[in-house]
């Protein structure tokens, strides 16, 4: 009975992880997207008069903060952050983190995302664009102006923990923790950062948990038939 308990926890976490790469699989073009695992972990339940029981435990979710694929798009409000960091945005839920850097200027003026989310500055202001301006000149560590007049400088922030970040939505993080801006940022114009899934290592991944959770559910019903049997012959 002890051996399908410690089953059944491992079967969850599993259904949790095909969940999650599944997930991945499906934001492989995502622009911005970030690849998430599940970690897995034991724990040992007391049971009084019982040996222990060992259960698995695949509940904490991490983000993967590897670079992906820089793709120059030639677009002029297209940005991307080469090396650690990311753009904050305003949204009705307060502050958020995105890697996605496909932006435009909002009627208003505002540089926004594709959600009309305003992105913000070194400083935690709104990006302006003026709207009458032909092209934007934009400096490696993401300082915008026209013709050499100094607009603002768009804000690239690290997290202190990544464990702290909270995925919402595909591209978009709140943080829990500390968030300092980034010293030294590298933003490069016209081009995009692409998903940082690599698909085939995903897919295989996904055939080993669909095989490993096969075989669980397989071992499942073996169990419950022998306990079926056993209930039988005590019956009798």
């Amino acid at each position: 009975m002890d051996t399908a308990y410690t089953t059944l926890s491992r079967q969850t976490g599993l259904m949790n992880e095909m969940r999650l790469v599944a997930n991945n699989i499906a934001n492989a073009n995502t622009t911005g997207y970030r690849a998430q695992g599940l970690v897995f972990s034991e724990f040992v339940r007391d049971l009084p008069g019982n040996p222990s029981l060992s259960m698995a435990r695949a509940e904490v979710r991490n983000t993967s903060l590897q670079q992906g694929l820089l793709t120059e798009t030639g677009g002029q409000f297209d940005f991307a952050i080469e090396g650690d960091g990311f753009f904050m945005v305003q949204t009705p839920s307060g502050n958020r983190l995105t890697r996605a850097g496909a932006f435009s200027p909002s009627a208003e003026g505002d540089l926004v995302t594709m959600d009309g989310h305003r992105v913000l500055d070194s400083n935690g202001a709104p990006v302006f664009i003026p709207p009458d301006a032909a092209s934007i000149d934009v400096g490696s560590d993401g300082t915008l102006s026209i013709e050499g007049q100094l607009l603002g400088q768009i804000g690239v922030y690290r997290v202190a923990d990544p464990k702290t970040l909270v995925r919402e939505g595909s591209t978009q993080f709140r943080a829990e923790g500390e968030i300092d801006p980034v010293e030294n940022p590298v933003v490069l114009q016209r081009f995009l950062e692409g998903s940082n899934v690599n698909a085939v290592e995903q897919v295989t991944r996904l055939v080993e948990i669909q095989r490993a959770y096969e075989l669980g559910q397989s071992f499942l019903k073996t169990e419950d038939e022998r306990l079926r049997g056993a209930l039988k012959a005590l019956m009798r």
